[in-house]
């Protein structure tokens, strides 16, 4: 599974907007949305963020592994 499927669906399971979560990660809401889309690679330093938000592992979001 992408990446960018992982994002979607965790944030959109959390029911959350893509606004939130650029403003956990200090970025525009464009920019988040750009990573999403696979207009711009997620820089790791989001993605650290974004693991220790949903709690899952690098793993997980990135589509190596189911487990969370």
């Amino acid at each position: 599974m992408d990446y960018r499927k992982r994002l979607f669906d965790l944030r959109t399971d959390n029911d959350l907007r893509q606004e939130d979560i650029a403003n956990y990660l200090q970025t525009s809401g464009q920019a988040y949305g750009m990573y999403e889309n696979g207009k711009r690679n997620l820089p790791i330093e989001y993605l650290i963020k974004l693991c220790e938000f949903y709690d899952v592992s690098s793993d997980y979001i990135l589509g190596i592994s189911d487990k969370k």
